[in-house]
């Protein structure tokens, strides 16, 4: 078993990004009928944990959880557990298709607007053709079309569901119906659609290597401003949380 580091009570292994690969390979190789749930950790998540159970119980069900964030990874350090690097879903979502490509893995992806849904599947076809995308769904659905989504991830049976509906609805969402997905891995990815189909533009690799992507973020959407303010408040609380204070 890995080591894990636990911030705010959440536990996360000391695992890199092709580390992650390799543990979701095997996940794909071994062909298990339950579904694997990984969960891309961000502030906002680790922070609703302390107020939500539900959540909570879910996140302490995953299959595994990733530092999506450098935060997280910094508060970490300062702590002395030291992950050792990020694996946020965006860029995890970019190597499993580097990886499926080798592969031939298939996808189903549930998420965004229709036009987005639309360009990320051709953009998958265009870049990895040895990819399967056997299924798409837009995110704007109601409740009551859930069963018929469901009932179609389960008869395509992918290797891989993509889901972007945002943290952490899209974790709600995989939990709520992880018996009958008949999916191998499942997979929360916030906005990585969005940046995938071209949307969004993901900061230059400087900004990335210096760790200040989310202050590019801010800078191209002056509206996330309201959301950003939760990053400050993690790190005061994590830094100080007395890890025996957990009931977890």
């Amino acid at each position: 078993m890995k080591q894990v580091v636990k911030i705010m009570g959440i536990p996360f292994p000391k695992i890199t990004m092709d580390e992650t690969l390799d543990k979701l390979s095997r996940v794909i190789e071994q062909n298990n009928s339950e579904l694997y749930h990984v969960v891309t950790g961000n502030p906002e998540i680790v922070m609703a944990c302390q107020h939500d159970r539900q959540l909570r119980s879910i996140i302490d069900e995953a299959g595994l959880i990733t530092a999506d964030g450098i935060g997280i990874v910094m508060v970490s350090q300062i702590r002395g557990g030291s992950l050792p690097e990020r694996v946020t879903g965006c860029d995890l979502l970019f190597k499993l298709l580097e990886e499926g490509n080798k592969k031939s893995w298939s996808f189903y992806l549930l998420g965004a607007d229709e036009a987005t849904s639309k360009k990320s599947a051709e953009v998958i076809a265009q870049t990895y053709p040895n990819v399967s995308v056997v299924g798409r769904h837009h995110g704007y659905f109601k409740p009551e079309e859930d069963l018929e989504i469901v009932n179609e991830i389960q008869s395509l049976a992918p290797d891989f569901l993509i889901v972007a509906l945002g943290a952490p609805y899209a974790e709600r969402w995989i939990h709520k119906y992880k018996d009958d997905l008949n999916a191998r891995v499942a997979i929360g990815v916030g906005g990585s659609l969005d940046v995938l189909a071209g949307k969004v533009k993901r900061a230059p690799q400087l900004w990335q290597k210096l760790h200040m992507e989310w202050l590019y973020r801010l800078m191209k959407q002056p509206s996330r401003w309201r959301r950003q303010l939760i990053l400050p408040r993690f790190a005061w609380k994590a830094i100080f949380y007395r890890e025996s204070n957990s009931s977890n």
